[in-house]
């Protein structure tokens, strides 16, 4: 996990120093007259994570409007595939359980610099989850997530882009959670 912190803060760091070259700038608009599609944009994040104890696979599109030219809120659907093993005392056996996971979440995100962004979000998530560590009983529910964190973004064209968030879940819980730890990077697109 400290290997992936240190590569996910190296990749911050040079992120905003790869400006691409292909990235045009039309002329300013006054932000009255920006109409109300050029405000939306669509995207997603991508993340997994892939083991023998613990598997997961997270498909997320969102949408997003810009309120103002550096704040916006958005919502999205999250799908997750998720693998995970058990193991049951006294006896020490283990079982797996693997599910779909799904939910939403809506989000809000600031724009600190031209390419770096605050992200504050909140996800409910419906997640089976083994529920008593001396059975393999299973429970189903509405697991909450609270993110704070932030990114980096690197436009190409006008509108869209590649970014990479950091974010820490303030409502991680263990058991249900469905993600491993409370620390969480996605990485995903702008359109």
């Amino acid at each position: 996990m400290r290997k992936l912190l240190i590569a996910a803060l190296f990749f911050l760091m040079t992120f905003s120093s790869l400006q691409a070259q292909i990235y045009f700038e039309e002329e300013p608009q006054k932000e009255d007259s920006v109409s109300f599609m050029d405000r939306v944009y669509f995207g997603g994040n991508f993340s997994f994570n892939l083991g023998t104890d613990f598997t997961y696979i997270d498909v997320s599109p969102l949408a997003g409007y810009m309120i103002t030219p550096d704040f916006s809120a958005g919502l999205g659907a999250t799908y997750l595939y998720l693998s995970r093993k058990y193991i049951l005392l006294p006896s020490r056996n283990t079982f797996k359980l693997s599910s779909s996971v799904y939910g939403g979440r809506t989000f809000l995100r600031h724009n600190i610099f031209e390419t770096y962004f605050a992200h504050l979000e909140f996800e409910a998530l419906n997640v089976e989850f083994a529920a008593d560590p001396y059975s393999e009983t299973t429970n189903r529910e509405w697991v909450p997530g609270l993110f704070i964190g932030g990114g980096a973004f690197q436009p190409i064209f006008k509108k869209g882009g590649i970014n990479i968030t950091v974010l820490y879940n303030l409502l991680h819980d263990d058991l249900r959670s469905p993600y491993g730890s409370a620390l969480v990077i996605r990485g995903g697109i702008t359109f």
